[in-house]
């Protein structure tokens, strides 16, 4: 994989977006491959397809690029918040290949998040554009990457040294599991399986996470029953192989 990108591909562009938008495409076109399969290639998409940019023509797998020379691994603006919100609800949200790039044309960071992982937890609705913006009205969102756990927060580029395919996509396939689960429900497997990450223990109790109850009632204040949703989660996410039970409300971390 080479790092560096070729802005004479974006010669004639005369606005930094236009330039940086073809340089950035031009370099996944030609770099990146596919965590899904074993495709060393991913092909573009028509530019006025919604919310995807690039597609593998061997097994579908959707990617969205976002690429910023200023690196926040907190927060990335995406776009509209409706049509994001449908996305999730038919779980038709691409892969999203996060690209930080220097001044002078260098890969210094990719960060990949696979499409199951998204949750309504990490989408936050953005104020509506001005009356005197060109879409007026028109209400975008945020990622917040803070709340997606870090087993969706799959590096390819770090720093600059790009990590093996194989590396990459093993650590797809650990987390694919979670792909199984219907998306109507997956956002809350999520938002569990990222407070038990966030205990930071190899062992711990159905105590340790009932210790989250504020944090997931102001994510799904609708919903009365979060100690039993929380337990419904744990068996889901033992039955996907990433907690084993080991009785009397005690668990063990298996990846």
């Amino acid at each position: 994989m080479n790092i560096r990108m070729d802005p004479m591909c974006a010669a004639g562009f005369k606005s930094r977006c236009q330039t940086a938008r073809k340089v950035t495409e031009a370099w996944a076109w030609t770099n990146l491959y596919c965590i899904a399969c074993e495709s060393d290639r991913i092909t573009p998409l028509p530019s006025n397809t919604e919310a995807a940019d690039f597609t593998c023509v061997r097994c579908g797998a959707l990617y969205q690029l976002k690429a910023m020379r200023r690196w926040n691994e907190r927060r990335v603006p995406d776009a509209g918040f409706d049509a994001m919100m449908r996305a999730l609800k038919n779980d038709s949200t691409p892969n999203l290949v996060l690209m930080h790039y220097s001044d002078d044309w260098l890969v210094r960071d990719l960060l990949l998040v696979p499409s199951f992982f998204f949750s309504p937890a990490a989408v936050q609705k953005r104020n509506p554009l001005g009356p005197s913006a060109r879409r007026a009205g028109w209400v975008g969102c945020n990622i917040l990457l803070t709340e997606i756990a870090d087993d969706g927060k799959i590096r390819v580029i770090t720093q600059g040294v790009p990590e093996p395919p194989q590396l990459v996509r093993d650590r797809f396939r650990s987390v694919r599991p979670l792909a199984t689960i219907n998306a109507r429900v997956r956002g809350w497997t999520l938002d569990v399986l990222r407070m038990i990450r966030r205990l930071d223990k190899e062992r711990f109790s159905l105590q340790d996470v009932y210790g989250f109850e504020n944090d997931l009632s102001a994510i799904y204040p609708g919903n009365r029953n979060v100690r039993p949703k929380i337990r419904q989660q744990l068996q889901i996410l033992r039955d996907i192989g990433f907690i084993e039970f080991e009785g009397a409300g005690r668990y063990r971390v298996l990846h």
